[in-house]
């Protein structure tokens, strides 16, 4: 079945020229013998990312990139393609359910809101390579400064947040990378603090791997309870320090999903109040 990706009401965004996304194979599930790959779909894109399938993990860490940053997928955006042609690869049977693109998987997907006058520019990258780029208009109340706002969220608080939302879930993997990606955003040091927060949480899910009972493991209050005070040094969050801590969660998740009321969640809600503020 023919699907051609829908474009966004000019009365709503405005396409940047560089996004035009190409029509999908028309090919059913017998036909395909090929997957439908990145260059098949976005035109811009070049060198190895052209020549790789989408595969459904692909799809899906560009829609909770979406989700996150821009607080819901962009109809015809760059995860609705992805999840389409991710589909029909599937159901082809030339990838599988939980594949991921090597490249992709390692460079990351991210998607970004840059400030422009009287617009917003929407830029979504697969492993470096911008895929999909529009603007929307600003909202009216938009203001850009470099003044930290003391009303805003900071990191440090955020964390403390993830104490009450998910404060019994056992500490893993997924959480200690989020943890201290939002230490190395908050403090500037890389690599980890030797005693911080990020080296307790490592320190806590590697105990915690061994244990098969979780009422004995620690959980993501021992560690971000009063996170602002372990913090050496705070800052306000940004959609930058969220992409940071969403993509190392996501990296570290045998699902490749984020937790509901985890760090990488908190983190990105403190990024949206902090631009809607």
């Amino acid at each position: 079945m023919s699907q051609k990706q829908p474009r966004r009401p000019e009365s709503h965004e405005q396409n940047m020229g560089t996004a035009h996304l190409k029509e999908q194979p028309n090919l059913d599930s017998n036909q395909q013998k090929e997957p439908i790959k990145y260059g098949d779909v976005f035109p811009h894109v070049s060198g190895e990312l052209a020549s790789k399938p989408i595969s459904p993990r692909d799809a899906a860490m560009m829609q909770t990139a979406e989700n996150l940053v821009l607080g819901k997928t962009q109809k015809g955006g760059a995860a609705a393609a992805m999840q389409s042609a991710a589909t029909k690869n599937e159901n082809a049977g030339l990838v599988g359910h939980t594949d991921v693109t090597d490249i992709t998987g390692d460079q990351r997907v991210t998607v970004a809101e840059t400030d422009a006058p009287g617009r917003c520019i929407i830029s979504e990258s697969v492993a470096g390579q911008v895929i999909s780029e529009y603007s929307r208009p600003a909202p009216i109340a938009a203001t850009t400064t470099s003044t930290v706002d003391e009303d805003a969220v900071t990191i440090g608080e955020a964390l403390e947040a993830v104490a009450i939302t998910a404060g019994d879930k056992p500490i893993d993997q997924s959480d200690a990378a989020a943890i201290q990606a939002a230490e190395v955003r908050a403090t500037g040091i890389n690599p980890t603090i030797p005693g911080g927060i990020a080296a307790e949480a490592q320190s806590a899910a590697s105990a915690n791997a061994r244990l098969t009972d979780d009422e004995e493991k620690t959980k993501l209050s021992d560690v971000l309870t009063d996170a602002t005070s372990k913090l050496h040094k705070d800052k306000t969050v940004t959609s930058e320090d969220a992409e940071g801590v969403v993509s190392a969660e996501l990296r570290n998740n045998p699902n490749m999903a984020t937790y509901p009321g985890g760090v990488a969640a908190s983190v990105a809600a403190a990024a949206r109040l902090n631009q809607e503020q």
